[in-house]
């Protein structure tokens, strides 16, 4: 071989090799400061889904009423009404929004939180749910829930009969895997094991961050109180892509090997909201052992009567933003188109083996780590090219 060829070669091999896939996100849409609320719908209606104990409000009357609008901090408030004394047979109002944006596969949302709703009879949550699906056709990623005064987060995946969240998929996660079965009414459930995730502990933290990825190789939710949030989501703004390299491994971790994701999730849309005792807070198997009175009800012990036992029953979000792996920001009303081709960005760490392909055969490892094997399958490929056009 001539040293021209072995040079060319040997640059070919060097670039293919050190070709690795990043793990940044572009942002598409950002929540924050004034014109935090400008792309959501609120529900304006009755609780008529977990059969909460609320009214939402409409938009214009929860801001004439105060139980949504941005602080001179420049965070969103979104509340239960406080200032008001509730009747026997009244509900108390509140406030559910839906994003006007809707996410596919192949997005990421971080969520940045001062405070969290709690107190007896509250039921907060920041989740997804499936675009224009019955639930629970087209999925519901849970990201933020708990009630009444449950001092850890609980995640979950809600589906149709077919999802699991097996054992061997939760040797990658920090948290504690409660129930397995997606398609039960709790879903498969996984419970926050670090501190200050919820409540006073999260308030007196300065508050947390979480982020979600929804992609084709699984749905990985990370937590971090204020002072572990990574470096490379402190730095972002509203206007930067993100960097999952040094998020470390995940509170909840859903990998694909045993939940289809694009078969069991459509297009999302993020929602918040906060009701008051309804089907989970208000068991009394739940309700009475930390905040009952023994003689009534969620109802009658907690919504009845003045509202000051709400004053803790509020978020106080310094942003939402939404990311992809390379499509342009979304118009207004128009579906978040994102790419579902490759799944991007997820850390090494985080997969369970897969069955073997030609590929991974000799580089086990993730989505990212498989897609790098094939170029150096293909640069081993073009080598033996080159071998016989110079021998």
């Amino acid at each position: 071989m001539s040293w021209p060829g072995f040079l060319c070669i040997s640059l070919f091999l060097h670039a293919l090799f050190h070709c690795q896939p990043g793990s940044a996100y572009d942002i598409v849409r950002d929540y924050s400061g004034s014109s935090f609320f400008d792309r959501w719908d609120f529900f304006g209606n009755w609780d008529n889904l977990t059969l909460g104990d609320v009214w939402w409000l409409s938009k214009a009357d929860a801001i004439a009423q105060g139980l949504t609008y941005v602080n001179n901090a420049g965070n969103a408030i979104i509340k239960v009404d406080n200032m008001h004394n509730v009747v026997y047979g009244q509900k108390r109002n509140s406030v559910r929004i839906t994003s006007q944006d809707i996410y596919h596969v192949g997005s990421l949302w971080i969520i940045d939180v001062k405070h969290i709703p709690f107190g007896c009879s509250v039921w907060p949550a920041f989740w997804t749910k499936g675009y224009q699906d019955e639930w629970p056709v087209g999925g519901e990623i849970d990201i933020i829930e708990a009630i009444n005064l449950m001092p850890n987060n609980q995640m979950a995946l809600h589906t149709t009969s077919g999802c699991y969240h097996v054992p061997e998929d939760q040797q990658y996660q920090s948290g504690a895997t409660t129930q397995t079965d997606c398609s039960l009414s709790s879903g498969c459930t996984v419970l926050e094991l670090k501190e200050s995730s919820l409540y006073t502990g999260l308030a007196e933290a300065g508050g947390g961050v979480w982020a979600t990825q929804f992609d084709v190789s699984g749905i990985f939710i990370w937590f971090w109180s204020r002072p572990n949030v990574p470096a490379s989501i402190s730095a972002t703004t509203a206007s930067t892509g993100v960097d999952l390299s040094d998020w470390g491994p995940p509170s909840a971790s859903y990998p694909a090997t045993y939940c289809n994701i694009t078969e069991f999730f459509s297009a999302q849309n993020l929602v918040l909201d906060i009701t008051l005792c309804g089907e989970w807070a208000g068991l009394s198997s739940l309700y009475f052992p930390s905040c009952g009175s023994g003689t009534g009800t969620c109802y009658t012990d907690s919504v009845v009567g003045p509202g000051s036992t709400f004053n803790d029953a509020y978020f106080e979000i310094s942003y939402i933003r939404a990311y992809t792996t390379g499509a342009p920001a979304p118009t207004p009303n128009a579906l978040v188109s994102i790419s579902t081709s490759v799944p991007t960005g997820l850390p090494t760490s985080l997969l369970a083996p897969s069955t073997p392909t030609v590929s991974s055969l000799f580089f086990p490892g993730s989505a990212e780590g498989r897609r790098a094997n094939s170029i150096r399958a293909v640069a081993a490929i073009l080598l033996v090219g080159f071998f016989n056009l110079w021998f």
